[in-house]
C-alpha cells in the first residue's frame, strides 16, 4: 500500500517514490505535475494568485508563482524533466455565495493557474474547476492518475444559517422594552 501524504494551504510535495498526495479544496487550487518519463510527480495548494508583495517580504507558497516555481524545483531536483511536465488541475469553487463569482478568489486563482501553465508551456491534460462543491484531491505520484471526491458546500450555508439566527436574536433584543430612564 503507498504512503498517503496530506498537503494543505501553501504547502506542495514531490516524491519519486509512489506515494499518494491529498489535499482538501474549495476556493483554492492544486495543481498535479508529472513526467510520465521519471515517473516523478508532486502537488501544491495554492491559496491566492498571483505573487505577493515583496515590500513585506511575503514569499509564501500560498501565492500561485510561489507554488508553481517551488513545486517545479522540487520534481526537477528528483530527476523529472520540466519539458516533459504535464498538469491535472483542481479546485476554484465559489463556496461564498453570497459574493459574485467573477469577483471570487477561486475564479482568480483558476485565471491565474491557466494562464502559468500556458505562459510556461505545460501541458494541462486534465481539470475540475469551478462550481460549488469542496473537493478532495488524490494524486498517484508514480502514475500521475488523479482520484476526485466531491463534497457538496455545506459550511458556507451552516455560516449562513447562523449568521441569519443571530442577526434575529439580535433585532428580537432590540426590540424589547428596557428599563432605562430618560432625561
Amino acid at each position: 500500500m503507498k504512503e498517503q501524504i496530506t498537503i494543505r494551504t501553501g504547502e506542495s510535495y514531490a516524491s519519486r517514490e509512489p506515494v499518494i498526495i491529498k489535499t482538501l479544496l474549495g476556493s483554492c487550487v492544486a495543481v498535479c505535475l508529472y513526467d510520465p518519463v521519471r515517473r516523478v510527480g508532486g502537488m501544491n495548494h495554492i491559496l491566492l494568485p498571483g505573487k505577493p508583495d515583496m515590500k513585506k517580504f511575503d514569499n509564501s507558497a500560498k501565492y500561485g508563482i510561489n507554488a508553481m516555481d517551488i513545486l517545479i524545483t522540487q520534481i526537477m531536483k528528483l530527476g523529472g524533466n520540466r519539458k516533459r511536465l504535464v498538469a491535472k488541475a483542481f479546485g476554484g469553487a465559489h463556496v461564498l455565495k453570497e459574493i459574485s463569482p467573477e469577483n471570487g478568489v477561486g475564479q482568480k486563482i483558476v485565471s491565474f493557474v491557466t494562464a502559468y501553465l500556458k505562459n510556461e508551456r505545460i501541458r494541462l491534460v486534465k481539470s475540475d474547476f469551478n462550481g460549488f462543491d469542496t473537493r478532495i484531491v488524490y494524486f498517484h505520484s508514480d502514475t500521475g492518475k488523479v482520484f476526485l471526491r466531491r463534497r457538496k458546500q455545506l459550511k458556507a450555508k451552516c455560516v449562513m444559517l447562523n449568521e441569519r439566527k443571530r442577526l434575529k436574536d439580535i433585532e428580537w433584543k432590540i426590540n424589547q422594552p428596557t428599563d432605562a430612564i430618560i432625561f
